[in-house]
């Protein structure tokens, strides 16, 4: 749903990359990470006019009981533009839904792997804090670029509230196949997300070990043994209703 929100409020992935823990204001992909998806020429800053003010409310719950809140098209641009990321206006209306599905899809991502943990019985599980870590990569992308398999281009930690446990969830974004055949402003956009607890706990190891179990010796599709989302140009284009890695 699109609305007007007070300028207090917030929504989920930190804009500077440089805290875990973000006032309520922010939202949830970093500007390094806006700049790989709209692929920006060198920068230049130059004033937006006349682009929509309305905030999406996001289904990403906060500690408060509020939701987060993602940005306008208008403070999209002028956060890209005050970073030198040369935005265009004629593209806002393209990149923020993508911006803003592509946090969804990392939500339902991190709901899949605590389907059936607890957090159901105190109302479900909430995102604390975000961190963009954009210059760090994971133990485990680290080991794919090994075996010749492509850096990812960003990378976010959330911390997630269990009923009063918290656990950190480690999110690495890759480049997925264009889809040529597309008619959409997006088509040729494609992105992969591999989302899974981080080994910080005994709790986050053992959700790890199941997943291992249930998709390489059960061969088991259920929710947990799926850790990685394909987010293609179609899902994009319409608002979704350190220890080791």
């Amino acid at each position: 749903m699109s609305t007007s929100i007070p300028a207090g409020s917030g929504c989920p992935v930190d804009h500077s990359s440089s805290s875990a823990s973000v006032p309520a204001g922010e939202c949830p992909v970093d500007h390094t990470t806006r700049e790989a998806w709209s692929k920006q020429n060198p920068p230049h800053s130059i004033p937006h006019h006349n682009l929509p003010m309305e905030r999406e409310v996001s289904s990403i719950p906060r500690l408060d009981g509020e939701k987060w809140v993602y940005p306008s098209q208008a403070q999209f641009y002028n956060a890209m533009a005050r970073k030198n990321h040369n935005p265009r206006q004629a593209d806002m209306g393209v990149v923020v839904p993508i911006h803003n599905a592509v946090n969804e899809r990392a939500w339902n991502e991190v709901l899949k792997w605590e389907t059936g943990r607890g957090g159901e019985g105190c109302g479900g599980i909430k995102l604390v804090s975000f961190k963009g870590n954009p210059g760090k990569m994971s133990i485990k992308a680290r080991i794919k670029t090994l075996f010749g398999y492509q850096r990812p281009f960003d990378r976010h930690d959330w911390l997630v509230d269990r009923c009063g446990l918290r656990m950190r969830y480690v999110i690495d974004f890759y480049t997925g196949r264009p889809n040529s055949t597309s008619p959409s402003p997006a088509g040729n956009l494609s992105f992969y997300l591999d989302v899974r607890p981080a080994l910080d706990n005994w709790e986050g190891v053992k959700m790890r070990m199941e997943m291992f179990f249930n998709r390489w010796i059960l061969g088991s599709t259920s929710p947990r043994s799926s850790s990685s989302s394909a987010l293609t140009d179609s899902s994009a284009q319409k608002p979704l209703s350190p220890q080791s890695e």
